[in-house]
């Protein structure tokens, strides 16, 4: 009883802590200089103020990134503004699509050379089998455009654009298992609760548009395979406000924006000035710097009841844009849809734009599975290419496409002339960049004829990600973040940026 007597005296005697700070004179002293610089904030031009403060940055930092130049951001001059990362969640199969290997065809179920596979760990699901049959691809290759780029016939649309491409070849990962893995992509770790790398991307540089999120994930729909969790756009322990947003297709882009039924909103600024007092107060009494960011995800909330309904609008599209995209443009949530949305994103400046699809998951029927995935994306990747380019935004906008591993060039389950089932392979497979200061028709890396083992020029997870840094001016041993006494960074203890696929 007693110490429930003395919490209630403690209780109170922080309320009256609150409201001595916060008589009538208080406040208005407080508040004066905040409404003085709120103001002058709206009268100049954010983006020349802080380029005329820092100009290494140059014009494609706002003042939201002044605030964070306590950081010491950017550490070099960037090359890429925004970026939109295009995530084949499931592993795609890189000796279906762009790895080529002509002598597989000679070796068709021969069995993989135990100086090949040379022990590497398999998953449970071929771990029991007791041949590992070569399984050439059924596909068809060709090479295309002046960098003579191998891209099998699945991606007819994609090898219109070649020339604009990086292949990265060379891919290689810690992690044989879907989730792991994918958050080893996303987040550095291969256990959840670190910050993904959006969330790094905008603790560090901060926003270029005040009215939308600096970081924002669009999901294809109806996807199958592996799940997705919202942690793979997650904060981690950053402050809340760098968390990633998902859009959705529907009438809720954003689940909650909205206001409820019957409210006509009128008095909803009110509110938010009363509630933004209020967590100020307890701000002050209590130094949580969480309370700040849950004020500005509250501004930011009430912004975006006016931006989202307006970008997520693609009725002004042209029709040769939807053309371009492709018919499932048209339709809200597919790929092809999500694509085009990114574009608008990236046009409002909005830093970060994560689009995942899953499906690329091929044990079984790899060859009709591989075709379909591409059906379903290639046109809409390629047209997010082409259509950036033409509006000038390529030489600023980092494209990124790829998933978590490739897979084996053994046949898991039965193996027939026309058809095979590949299991994950994280020791070698490609991706592919695009884009903002990467070098354009450019193939980097190599594996043996049988794709299984790097051979030439390997880049790990964690190279990737310091690669992808070190586009946006950082330096990835620089942006460090203190929690539970360590200082933990994106790429932990590890990672080297890939300097010769930059221009």
């Amino acid at each position: 009883m007693c110490d429930h007597h003395d919490k209630l005296r403690s209780n109170n005697r922080d309320l009256q802590s609150i409201e001595k700070q916060w008589d009538r004179r208080e406040f208005f002293k407080k508040t004066s200089l905040g409404i003085g610089a709120m103001a002058l904030g709206s009268l100049l031009q954010s983006e020349k103020l802080w380029s005329a403060v820092n100009p290494v940055a140059g014009p494609i930092d706002s003042l939201n990134s002044f605030a964070k130049n306590k950081l010491g951001l950017p550490h070099h001059l960037p090359k890429a503004k925004r970026i939109v990362y295009l995530f084949q969640s499931g592993g795609p199969s890189q000796l279906d699509l762009f790895d080529y290997k002509p002598k597989l065809k000679d070796m068709f179920g021969q069995d993989l050379p135990d100086s090949i596979r040379a022990g590497q760990r398999l998953t449970g699901m071929s771990a029991d089998q007791t041949a590992f049959p070569i399984a050439a691809s059924t596909l068809n290759f060709k090479q295309y455009g002046e960098s003579r780029a191998w891209v099998s016939d699945a991606m007819p649309y994609l090898s219109e654009v070649v020339d604009d491409l990086c292949f990265i070849k060379g891919m290689h990962t810690d992690a044989i298992n879907h989730d792991p893995a994918i958050t080893f992509f996303q987040t550095g770790s291969q256990q959840p609760g670190r910050p993904s790398i959006g969330s790094w991307i905008s603790y560090g540089l901060g926003s270029d548009n005040d009215n939308l999120p600096t970081f924002i994930s669009l999901v294809s729909k109806n996807g199958s395979g592996q799940p997705l969790y919202s942690r793979l756009w997650g904060n981690g322990f950053l402050p809340t406000e760098h968390q990633g947003v998902q859009f959705r297709s529907g009438k809720d882009p954003v689940l909650y924006l909205g206001d409820p039924e019957n409210y006509d909103g009128n008095d909803r600024r009110q509110m938010l000035d009363y509630l933004k007092k209020l967590n100020g107060m307890a701000y002050d009494a209590f130094g949580d710097p969480e309370i700040n960011a849950r004020i500005a995800q509250y501004e930011m909330a009430y912004r975006m009841q006016t931006s989202v309904p307006e970008v997520t609008d693609t009725s002004d599209e042209p029709d040769y844009i939807f053309d371009m995209y492709g018919p499932d443009s048209r339709n809200p949530g597919t790929y092809a849809a999500n694509c085009l949305m990114a574009r608008k994103l990236l046009e409002k400046d909005v830093k970060f734009v994560q689009l995942y699809h899953q499906g690329w998951d091929q044990h079984g029927n790899c060859p009709g599975g591989v075709k379909y995935q591409s059906k379903n994306t290639d046109q809409g990747t390629a047209a997010l290419i082409k259509d950036l380019k033409q509006r000038g935004m390529l030489e600023d906008t980092l494209v990124v496409w790829g998933g978590e591993f490739g897979r084996t060039v053994y046949s898991q389950g039965q193996l027939t002339e026309t058809n095979y089932g590949r299991d994950h392979h994280p020791k070698a497979f490609t991706m592919f960049m695009a884009g903002a200061g990467v070098k354009p028709g450019f193939t980097y890396g190599e594996t043996d004829d049988f794709g299984y083992n790097i051979i030439k020029d390997p880049v790990h997870t964690h190279d990737f990600q310091a690669t992808l840094l070190h586009l946006f001016g950082i330096d990835h041993e620089r942006l460090t973040f203190k929690h539970q006494g360590r200082r933990y960074r994106l790429t932990d203890v590890h990672g080297d940026v890939v300097k010769d696929i930059l221009v």
